[in-house]
C-alpha cells in the first residue's frame, strides 16, 4: 500500500511538474523582447556624436541578449523629418525610443504625448513628461583639462575653436576651454567660429584653415567631422579632439580628446524598463559617472603635463576641482560667478555668454 501511494505522489508530481515546465515554455514564447529604437542626426561614420551612440547600441545589444532587438535610422534632420521617423518608430511597435540631439527634443516630445505607452529618452534636452526622460553629460569636465593641455603646449598663446550651435551645453565647452586654458596661461586667447552645423566636412575644414591663417596653433571644436584633425595633421597643429578618441586621424598632433561613453547608461535604462523601475528624470552624469572620459595622451605630451593632467581628472571626478569655481567673468568683465563660489546648475543649463580669453562673439538669433 505505502509502495502504490508513494508510485501515485511520484505520478502526480511529474504531472505538475509537466505541467509548470509547459506553462513556463508558454510564458518565455510569449513575453516579446522589449523593441529598442534609435535616431541619429548624423551618419554613423568612423567617429563623432552618432558613431559613440551606435557604440553604445551594440554593447547594450551585446549585454542584453534576446532581450531586445534593436533598430535605427541615421542622418535625419532636426525638425519634421524627425517627426516622421519618430511615429514611425511608435507604428513599427518600438517600445522604447532614444533621440540623441537637442534638436530632436520638439519633436520627441511631441510624438511621446501620443504615445503614453512607449518610453522616449532624448539625449541632450531638458523637457520632460512621463514617459519622457532626458540625459546629458558634463562635457564641460572635460573641456577644462583639454584648455589646461592647450594652455601648456601652444607656444603662441593663440587657440582655435570651431563652434557648432551656440547652445548652453556647446558654450558651457567653449568657456571651460577658456577657463583651463587660462589657469596655466592668464594671457592665452581662444578664437572662436561657427559653422552654424554638428556636421558640415567643409565648413569645418574651411573654418580649420582660417583659424590657421589667423595664427593659431592649436585647435579644438565642438563638431563631429575629422576634417578639423586631419587638417591639423596635415599642416603640423595640434588639436583637441572631441566625441571620439581621434589619435587614429591625428596620430602626431592630436594631443588628446573628451570621449563620450554611453554604452552603461543605455544597458541601465534598458534594464529599469524590464524591471518595471524606469522613471522620467533628467539625468547628467560626467567623468565620475564614466559618461566622459579622457582618451590617451599623445607622445608629445611632457611627463610633468602628464602627472597634472591626471591629477585634474581625479579632483574634477571627485568634486575637488569645478571648471567654473569663480571668478567668473564675461567679455564684457561682468562677473558670473563670484570669488569662492560655484556656477549654480540652473546657470549652467542657462548659459548664453562668453568668458574672458575668448575671441568672438554670439550669433545674434
Amino acid at each position: 500500500m505505502t509502495y502504490a501511494i508513494s508510485m501515485k505522489a511520484r505520478r502526480t508530481a511529474a504531472a505538475l511538474a509537466a505541467g509548470l515546465l509547459t506553462a513556463l515554455a508558454a510564458t518565455a514564447q510569449t513575453t516579446e523582447p522589449l523593441h529598442t529604437c534609435f535616431l541619429y542626426s548624423n551618419p554613423i561614420g568612423e567617429s563623432g556624436w552618432t558613431y559613440q551612440h551606435e557604440l553604445a547600441r551594440k554593447e547594450l545589444v551585446a549585454a542584453m541578449g534576446n532581450k531586445i532587438t534593436t533598430k535605427y535610422v541615421e542622418n535625419i534632420a532636426e525638425g519634421p523629418d524627425a517627426e516622421r521617423v519618430i511615429r514611425n518608430f511608435v507604428q513599427e511597435g518600438c517600445k522604447l525610443i532614444f533621440t540623441p540631439s537637442f534638436g530632436f527634443m520638439e519633436p520627441t516630445l511631441k510624438v511621446a504625448r501620443t504615445a503614453p505607452k512607449v518610453i522616449f529618452m532624448n539625449g541632450t534636452g531638458y523637457k520632460t513628461a512621463p514617459n519622457l526622460g532626458v540625459y546629458n553629460a558634463r562635457y564641460y569636465e572635460g573641456r577644462y583639462i583639454e584648455g589646461v593641455i592647450a594652455g601648456s603646449m601652444s607656444k603662441s598663446g593663440t587657440v582655435g575653436y570651431v563652434g557648432a550651435f551656440p547652445i548652453p551645453e556647446v558654450l558651457q565647452g567653449v568657456n571651460a576651454f577658456a577657463q583651463g586654458m587660462r589657469s596655466v596661461n592668464p594671457k592665452a586667447q581662444l578664437r572662436l567660429v561657427w559653422v552654424n552645423a554638428w556636421y558640415d566636412p567643409g565648413k569645418e575644414r574651411d573654418a580649420a584653415n582660417a583659424l590657421i591663417k589667423l595664427g593659431v596653433d592649436t585647435l579644438a571644436y565642438a563638431t563631429s567631422g575629422v576634417s578639423i584633425v586631419t587638417t591639423g595633421e596635415e599642416k603640423g597643429i595640434y588639436t583637441l579632439g572631441y566625441y571620439s578618441d581621434m589619435s587614429r586621424f591625428g596620430p602626431k598632433t592630436n594631443l588628446t580628446s573628451v570621449v563620450q561613453n554611453w554604452g552603461g547608461y543605455y544597458i541601465k535604462v534598458v534594464e529599469d524598463v524590464l524591471a518595471g523601475r524606469w522613471k522620467s528624470d533628467n539625468v547628467v552624469g560626467g567623468l565620475r559617472e564614466g559618461m566622459i572620459k579622457m582618451a590617451p595622451l599623445n607622445a608629445a605630451v611632457p611627463a610633468d603635463l602628464r602627472e597634472r593632467v591626471g591629477k585634474l581628472e581625479k579632483d574634477i571626478a571627485e568634486g575637488r576641482l569645478h571648471p567654473f569655481a569663480g571668478p567668473v567673468l564675461d567679455q564684457e568683465g561682468k562677473v558670473r560667478v563670484a570669488a569662492g563660489q560655484t556656477i549654480s546648475g540652473a546657470d549652467l543649463a542657462n548659459m548664453n555668454y562668453l568668458v574672458q580669453g575668448v575671441e568672438g562673439l554670439l550669433p545674434k538669433p
